[in-house]
């Protein structure tokens, strides 16, 4: 049980360090372009850790730099995109096509569920979703892989007849397994120095990542005082019991957009995009804009601070207003 006044508050570098290792299974937050825990994609592409077992809801732009620098080997997912620049995410399709990753798909909801089993503590939930769909016949795991990977459960799903005939008018339901990774990492707009974490907007599927996890990042917009979470606290949607590194850093969403902070950055989406596509560009890019980078600061230096004046949000708005997004 973590101690009420523990401070956890650390550097990126040591928290990766600490809780990120070969081969672990990891959760990241956010969706598509939003709220995507960069700064941690980006130290763990810098510290080179490699073979993850990666689970997320629908993520874009922090899923496919994690392929793209080959720290993924296996990934289960129910979509990766980053809307108009990638529909796909390219270096996520890619990878499957030249099969060096493999894949298991559920649906948007059943990821959801998913990890809500894994917080409640529950073996599975049920659910009606992906009834005469191909995610029930089409398995990314084979049964040989499940035998051999004691954290893997033995079936992606189970279709059953429902148990309570004739309630809801289901005469069968899908049972999808509780996901429990060994890490998640999430970026939220505050958070004390012992973990309660507060997320203004849409919070996707982050609560019930962080509460499934064994060990969870916290990377902050604002290192706020315990006193000012402590008021108006039902807006705080994780409590510190379940958060091992709390670290402060500014801007660790971008490129994409963390809401009533700042937006998504389209340029360097788009110039991400066409360096994803080409094998030779894309390797100069992470040489150049993380493995050459000191931290997520430096990498913010290359943009340049005209890039992130543009996307300030607006504070009536939480978005940035008059940007240029084509």
């Amino acid at each position: 049980m973590a101690k009420l006044d523990q401070n956890k508050v650390m550097g990126l570098k040591e928290a990766v360090r600490l809780f990120v290792r070969n081969g672990c299974h990891m959760a990241i937050g956010g969706f598509t372009l939003n709220r995507n825990p960069m700064a941690a994609v980006y130290e763990i592409i810098r510290q080179n850790i490699r073979d993850l077992h990666l689970y997320v809801h629908s993520n874009g732009q922090g899923v496919d730099e994690l392929i793209g620098a080959g720290c993924v080997s296996k990934i289960e997912i129910a979509y990766g995109g980053t809307g108009k620049f990638a529909a796909t995410c390219i270096r996520f399709r890619k990878a499957v096509q030249e099969g060096t990753l493999q894949v298991e798909d559920y649906s948007n909801y059943q990821m959801t569920l998913r990890f809500l089993a894994g917080a409640m503590g529950v073996p599975f939930l049920p659910t009606r979703s992906s009834l005469g769909t191909d995610i029930i016949a089409k398995w990314g795991f084979s049964e040989e892989m499940r035998r051999a990977e004691p954290k893997l459960p033995d079936r992606k799903l189970v279709v059953m007849e429902n148990p309570f005939s004739g309630w809801g008018g289901a005469e069968k339901v899908v049972l999808v397994p509780a996901i429990n990774p060994d890490v998640t990492l999430i970026h939220v707009q505050k958070a004390d120095r012992r973990g309660n974490c507060r997320m203004q907007g849409l919070t996707f599927a982050d609560v019930e990542q962080a509460k499934s996890a064994r060990h969870l990042i916290v990377t902050c917009e604002e290192l706020a005082d315990p006193d000012e979470l402590r008021a108006d606290s039902d807006q705080n949607q994780i409590p510190f019991i379940h958060v091992d590194a709390v670290v402060h850093v500014p801007y660790g969403a971008y490129p994409t957009a963390c809401y009533n902070h700042y937006d998504y950055d389209p340029l360097y989406l788009k110039n991400y995009a066409a360096a994803a596509k080409d094998d030779k560009l894309y390797k100069e890019y992470l040489q150049s804009h993380i493995r050459a980078t000191e931290d997520h600061r430096a990498l913010l230096e290359l943009a340049g601070p005209g890039r992130i004046a543009l996307i300030k949000a607006d504070p009536r708005t939480g978005y940035a207003v008059n940007l240029d997004r084509r």
